[in-house]
């Protein structure tokens, strides 16, 4: 039920506390946390819930104290939800329309600190704001991004055949974002480079060096530790792997694409920037490749590319390249139960049922 006001005394609250920026650390967790019992201790309401998230972005809906809370909600554990500001639980309209909706709709009271008892008027105006900070945020990050390119600097990131170059400033602090060649890692850029000129492919130089165990590109980080034909060949569109980092040949090329958020999932999606758009610095104490290799590989490349374009056009009944005509399974377990009483595979015999396929024949096994 909802309540005539944000006094109301004898509720069962939940408190939602969330940081998200290197700026903050756990401890703001334990600080909204006080801030939030201090609240209902004054309002008479008993602590039952308490929800929190650490270093997770207020700009997405998919975290897992946000998502246990909203659970908790409709199955009734608690009667008002207490955080320190609005932004707490989003910085995204849709989301904080959405939750205080919801809410509404369970009889869940929001109350927080900074604004108190949340209403339209709190989530239009408050969603709004939010919405341009990350706005405003994305675009200040962006421009001294693009500052830090014009400046032959590292936007993020040290490509392989590279390593930081960190000197002492007169005040004691050290210089970030500057790059100096790696010698043994260049050497086997310059490796990859000459084979695949000589004719051999992605595949097979990737073989090659993992046969000679040649530490692969962040080997002690999320990568594998091996190299692989993606490693090497990349996406020439996008400009990634080792043979379309035009940063070998002394180009720093930067905003080739940009990551937009899928709503549904709230993953980011990768999208192709127009090349008017993109940022591009000569950097000539970078270059690793000669222009002519440069060229001649470029061209092996298209060449190929060509080729695959010519193959499937030959074929267009056939559609896109066999690899990826591959039939995908129509359900999740497709292919991966198979009946315990006569072997055969168990198949979807409705929307929600699994049978044995040999049942009307052979099996008398029910069905699950």
């Amino acid at each position: 039920m909802m309540t005539d006001g944000p006094y109301t005394s004898g509720l069962r609250a939940a408190i939602y506390a969330r940081y998200s920026t290197d700026m903050q650390s756990a401890a703001s967790i334990a600080d909204q946390v006080r801030i939030g019992r201090r609240l209902c201790e004054a309002r008479g309401w008993q602590v039952v819930e308490i929800f929190s998230d650490e270093a997770l972005s207020g700009a997405s809906h998919l975290r897992p104290g946000y998502q246990q809370m909203q659970q908790a909600a409709m199955a009734g554990g608690f009667d008002v939800l207490v955080a320190e500001a609005l932004d707490r639980l989003s910085r995204d309209q849709e989301h904080i329309a959405g939750l205080h909706k919801r809410m509404r709709y369970l009889g869940i009271d929001i109350v927080t600190k900074s604004e108190g008892e949340i209403s339209e008027m709190h989530v239009g105006l408050g969603g709004t704001m939010s919405a341009l900070f990350l706005r405003n945020l994305a675009e200040k990050t962006h421009r001294g991004l693009e500052g830090r390119i014009k400046a032959g600097k590292s936007a993020g990131g040290i490509s392989y055949g590279y390593r930081l170059d960190r000197q002492l400033r007169p005040d004691g602090t050290l210089t970030t974002g500057d790059r100096v060649i790696d010698p043994d890692e260049a050497a086997i850029v310059r490796r990859i480079f000459e084979e695949y000129d000589q004719g051999r492919s992605a595949r097979t130089i990737a073989m090659g060096l993992n046969k000679d165990s040649v530490p692969a590109p962040r080997a002690g980080g999320k990568g594998s530790g091996t190299w692989s034909f993606s490693t090497i060949s990349g996406n020439w569109k996008r400009g990634t792997g080792i043979l379309n980092n035009e940063l070998y040949v002394g180009r720093l090329v930067w905003n080739r694409q940009r990551f937009v958020k899928d709503p549904d999932t709230g993953k980011r999606q990768a999208r192709i920037n127009p090349p008017d758009q993109w940022i591009i610095e000569d950097v000539p104490h970078l270059r690793i490749i000669d222009d002519d290799l440069w060229a001649r590989v470029k061209r092996r490349q298209g060449a190929i590319r060509d080729d695959i374009v010519t193959a499937r056009d030959a074929t267009p009944d056939q559609g896109a390249p066999r690899a990826e005509r591959g039939k995908r399974p129509s359900y999740l377990f497709s292919g991966r139960l198979s009946c315990g009483c006569c072997g055969a595979n168990y198949i979807m015999i409705s929307a929600t049922r699994y049978g044995c396929y040999e049942s009307l024949r052979v099996c008398r096994r029910p069905s699950t």
